[in-house]
């Protein structure tokens, strides 16, 4: 059966479900419309309205409410599995589980949040569960203990129940804190035109660093003996609140800043009339013909079962960029994960298998809050950098960023494992943050970069021919695909660091593979990595 004209026309949505505007004639319109509906994207070849700043601030607050909660983790999840009891054979697993669900389910949510048909908007339902599962997360690693005393009278199974939940917690709050970062940078991408795409990825990573900095400030308070932590028990309970707190005003602040347009899925007869080829590619692209329409490309869902292939057919430049933000990532939490460990034995000389009350145990524990304030200074820099590098970019462009960024923490990095005195170590964290500041920005601008270049060459091979034959993908599963690399940076670190620390004996050797693996990429960046013109 043959789709005529006024057929499809009739199943068309409104134009102005589909940012299409300021057109005159009807003709004009359809052929905006199919071409939209053809590359799976609601906006279609036309460019958003510009956004204001305003916008764009609010919509990287979920940035800061999200680091925020993660810097809570950082201070206080070990002192919480410690209290709890959990044993030492458990600790591997339980930052295991996390990374290894989201290496092998990111993809497929990115692509799932490609064809949400939500009358919300495709991102933002992805990114309000997974908030919710954030704050569920962190209520029950840092309230676990408190529930399980309270809601099981034998003493003997609290101990039991209260480690099951923590870990659960610690579990649920990494999986979707990692999730929600790829649709947080689609919903960017769908919204904004690609000035402002740029524009804001730089308000992401500056909020980011705003958002590390104030909460590893506010863990570093005395809560314990506050009025607010008699009322509600421990310095834990005060901790819940107050980042429960600024994370749903963070949300709620990005979810209303910029509308999403909805993607029509509708189950009318052009639907049923659409004739689908075989196999897919990456991206999850298949040619679609009909009567009416000429040769075009519509998306599939993605399953667990064609994610790997949908990876190895990927692009050359999206896999070397995918392979450079795992060597960037490697490097950056080698070093970040041990940062407190390395200040506490090798800059204080301190031993965290002393007895408590020894001399050696308290000078330990003193490394470990100083390392804390270099993490501080990594999240405050992170923040400065962020806006510094819209300066710099005209200039050195994004392959200059790039590079800098990975030599100067290689750099950074080798020096503390060499000289490893506390002032200069403290001064050295500001280049962890030039990294970090890297990490969450200049991938995805390449991102971004890439997927303009091939909507222009599809526009005009359009123009040209009346076809688009080069196959767009969806920004969500691009997206997913590029920071599912940190959940496997995290695997990696996790089993490898540990045997190397094991092996040599001391967690010196932490910064040393930290600066061999960034110095790395240094080549790999300059060399492999693609950067458009």
């Amino acid at each position: 059966m043959t789709l005529t004209k006024q057929d499809y026309s009739a199943g068309l949505p409104p134009p102005s479900e589909l940012g299409i505007a300021g057109m005159d004639s009807s003709r004009g319109k359809e052929e905006s419309v199919l071409e939209s509906l053809a590359g799976g994207d609601p906006f279609g070849s036309v460019e958003p309205v510009k956004k204001s700043s305003g916008r764009l601030i609010m919509h990287s607050m979920a940035m800061l409410g999200r680091e925020f909660c993660y810097a809570v983790e950082a201070a206080f999840v070990t002192p919480v599995l410690l209290s709890v009891g959990l044993p030492k054979s458990l600790y591997s697993l339980v930052w295991l589980i996390s990374p290894i669900l989201g290496f092998v389910l990111q993809p497929v949510v990115g692509s799932a949040s490609d064809h949400c048909t939500s009358g919300w908007g495709k991102r933002r339902p992805y990114i309000l569960a997974l908030g919710f599962l954030m704050l569920l997360g962190m209520a029950l690693y840092l309230n676990g203990d408190m529930m399980v005393s309270a809601l099981i009278p034998e003493r003997g199974k609290q101990r039991t129940w209260a480690i099951v939940i923590t870990m659960l917690g610690v579990v649920l709050f990494d999986f979707a804190a990692d999730f929600i970062d790829g649709p947080i940078k689609a919903y960017l991408f769908d919204v904004c035109c690609h000035q402002d795409k740029e524009k804001g990825l730089h308000y992401h990573a500056l909020f980011t660093g705003l958002g590390g900095a104030l909460g590893y400030l506010t863990g570093a308070m005395d809560w314990g003996n506050s009025v607010l932590g008699r009322f509600l028990g421990s310095e834990f309970q005060v901790m819940f609140i107050i980042a429960a707190l600024v994370f749903l005003i963070c949300l709620t602040v990005h979810l209303c800043s910029i509308p999403e347009a909805p993607l029509r899925d509708d189950n009318t007869e052009t639907k049923l009339l659409l004739k689908v080829d075989g196999s897919s590619k990456y991206g999850s692209i298949e040619r679609v013909n009909n009567g009416y329409l000429k040769p075009k490309y519509v998306q599939t869902r993605m399953t667990v079962k064609c994610l790997l292939k949908a990876l190895l057919s990927m692009p050359s430049h999206y896999r070397c960029l995918c392979v450079s933000h795992l060597i960037g990532w490697t490097a950056f939490l080698s070093n970040m994960l041990f940062f407190t460990d390395f200040m506490g034995q090798i800059v204080y000389h301190g031993n965290p298998y002393a007895p408590h009350n020894s001399t050696a145990y308290l000078t330990y524990e003193r490394g470990v809050e100083i390392g804390c304030w270099g993490m501080c200074i990594n999240a405050i820099s992170s923040s400065l950098y962020s806006y510094l590098q819209k300066a710099f970019l005209p200039y050195i462009g994004l392959k200059g960023l790039y590079f800098i960024g990975y030599l100067l923490f290689g750099i950074g990095t080798g020096f503390i494992g060499l000289f490893p005195k506390v002032y200069s170590t403290l001064a050295l964290c500001s280049l962890f943050g030039v990294m970090s500041s890297t990490l969450y920005t200049v991938p995805f601008n390449l991102i971004a970069e890439y997927h303009r270049e091939e909507e222009v060459r599809g526009n005009i091979q359009h123009s040209e021919k009346g076809i688009s034959e080069a196959p767009g993908r969806g920004k969500g599963i691009d997206c997913a695909a590029l920071t599912c690399m940190v959940q496997l940076a995290q695997i990696v670190v996790g089993v490898g660091l540990g045997f190397l620390v094991s092996a040599a004996g001391s967690v010196i050797v932490v910064v040393i593979c930290a600066s061999a693996v960034a110095l790395t990429g240094c080549c790999f960046v300059a060399c492999f990595v693609r950067y458009v013109e």
